[in-house]
């Protein structure tokens, strides 16, 4: 779900109906649902103040509406304002936080995604994760909280609009601006790979820009959540983040690494410089046709003002073995910064200020070696508050998010068929389970005292083991993975093909040679039969026969 980029906020909008038409509504408008559009319920956020009633009668009901309003427009502490956009997670509400006095991008997960447990497990872990994020061009994350029955996180609100808007406008950037705005993404990606999270999600879209010229990344975690809603069965150019997506990630998403954000980087690096996608396709078939050959018209040839090295580094970034990427972001900003073509400023933002500290202006001197990674306090954490456990299960869920770095002791099968014993955090198992990386017999422990017991014992695996043996017994996937699979099952038949055709061919060539043979012999003996009292006696004289 991306992150929208509200307008400055305008004064609250004029009623235009009745207060029984306002009440009516305001459940369906301030908690949002499946019936939330989110325009009609504005207008009854406004304070009611109708002509047709006077006197005290009317003064009760308006006190009531009031309250009722007031109460229906909040969750938690965030007081709803305007809705802002939705997506496949749900809605996203400008909304106020009264504790501190703020306004924020409240992201509210939809009822339906709201029902799954696993779902909403994983969406307060990732939320989680992305409140330990604090770098200037990452987008703060300030709390995830349940009310009502609806899940929500609060994130930094940004007055501007997403680098998609800006190339919209543009067509696409000079060097410089694209040059400074990709070193600034790499930085926030650097963090966030340092904290072993992977986004997964990064285009134009997720890049926001503010009024005064500061880059943000946004949604870190969230659109690891989503992956498993991403599909590329529709036809079109228009499909979001499969045009930005790595190979490798199309393929499986949950075992990706690091280097799929670097390629996602670098088909944006490459819109930014060009206003054009390095791959292309009228449907999601040639699109992905199109990433698995690996074959783009380079940068410099749409746009001339590109320099060679880096129209080279752009296609090291988009590479389609990960292998033959940049192996991680540090080096990537080595290279970048090494080119000394970005800008102090970005030049489309007029008054734009230069980058944060800690952001571009310090990776231009950035050592080869990855900066030592520090553990703030837990003060300087943005606050995180999870939902009362209401349950059995929800303690447990609760307690399965809580402990991520705990060490395991995990007994596997490993590549080569043998046992062995691994010993994992409790997030690197979480992933190991996800990617199908630990089979489903796996068993664990956390002292080496205790007895090996299967991962389905324990609550931090419990739900992902659960998904697998679902998955396991559905069938498999949809989406992005079935078109790979059509892929390889016409690679194949075009294996079996070209081998058949191999076949035909040389038992053809055995038998046109047979009848060439053939056809020597016939004619030899009948020419013999014709001239052999003729010749017979000449070739006894010419080889000396007796």
């Amino acid at each position: 779900m991306n992150t929208p980029v509200p307008d400055p906020p305008a004064a609250d909008p004029s009623p235009s109906q009745s207060d029984a038409t306002g009440e009516q509504g305001l459940e369906e408008t301030y908690v949002p649902g499946e019936a939330d559009t989110g325009t009609e319920g504005l207008a009854r956020m406004a304070d009611a103040d109708p002509e047709s009633e006077s006197g005290p009668a009317a003064a009760s009901s308006k006190a009531k509406a009031s309250a009722r309003k007031s109460k229906a427009s909040e969750l938690g502490d965030f007081k709803l304002l305007k809705k802002l956009g939705e997506g496949g997670m749900g809605e996203v509400y400008l909304a106020r936080q009264q504790g501190l006095d703020r306004n924020v991008a409240l992201k509210v997960l939809s009822k339906q995604l709201g029902k799954k447990e696993a779902f909403v497990e994983r969406f307060f872990r990732e939320a989680r994760a992305m409140a330990r994020l604090d770098h200037p061009n990452v987008l703060k994350v300030y709390a995830v909280e349940t009310d009502k029955g609806r899940h929500y996180v609060a994130i930094e609100l940004v007055d501007g609009q997403s680098m998609q808007d800006w190339i919209d406008q543009l067509g696409h950037l000079s060097v410089p601006d694209s040059v400074l705005v990709t070193i600034l993404c790499a930085e926030a990606l650097r963090h966030a790979h340092e904290a072993e999270l992977v986004h997964r999600d990064i285009k134009p879209d997720n890049v926001l820009v503010t009024k005064r010229g500061q880059v943000k990344v946004a949604d870190f975690g969230l659109a690891k959540a989503a992956d498993e809603d991403v599909s590329m069965t529709q036809s079109g150019t228009g499909m979001g983040t499969p045009l930005y997506m790595a190979p490798e990630q199309a393929r499986d998403a949950k075992t990706v690494d690091l280097r799929a954000d670097i390629y996602a980087l670098g088909c944006s690096l490459y819109h930014f410089l060009t206003g054009e996608l390095p791959f292309q396709g009228n449907t999601a078939l040639e699109l992905v046709m199109a990433k698995e050959k690996g074959i783009f018209t380079s940068a410099r040839k749409l746009n001339n003002q590109i320099p060679d090295r880096l129209d080279l580094l752009v296609d090291r970034m988009i590479a389609k073995d990960p292998n033959h990427r940049y192996s991680d972001c540090s080096e990537l900003l080595n290279d970048l910064n090494s080119l000394g073509l970005a800008g102090e400023t970005l030049s489309f933002i007029e008054g734009a200020e230069p980058a944060a500290s800690g952001s571009a202006s310090s990776t231009r001197a950035t050592p080869a070696t990855s900066p030592t990674r520090t553990n703030k306090p837990a003060s300087s954490l943005p606050a995180v508050s999870l939902p009362l456990p209401s349950s059995a299960e929800d303690a447990a869920a609760q307690r399965a998010t809580a402990a991520d770095d705990d060490k395991w002791f995990v007994q596997h099968t490993n590549a080569k068929g043998r046992t062995a014993v691994s010993q994992m955090s409790t997030s690197r198992v979480r992933q190991a389970i996800e990617g199908k990386l630990l089979d489903l017999k796996a068993r664990a422990k956390q002292k080496q005292s205790d007895s090996f017991m299967p991962l389905a014992q324990f609550a931090e695996f419990e739900p992902l083991i659960k998904k697998r043996i679902a998955q396991s017994r559905s069938g498999g996937s949809s989406g992005l993975k079935n078109i790979y699979q059509k892929l390889d099952k016409q690679h194949q038949r075009q294996k079996k093909w070209r081998a058949l055709n191999f076949l035909f061919r040389s038992a053809m060539g055995w038998v046109w040679l047979t009848v060439f043979l053939a056809i020597v012999v016939a004619v030899s003996l009948g020419a013999w039969s014709v001239w052999g009292d003729t010749l017979g006696p000449k070739l006894q004289e010419l080889f000396n026969w007796k």
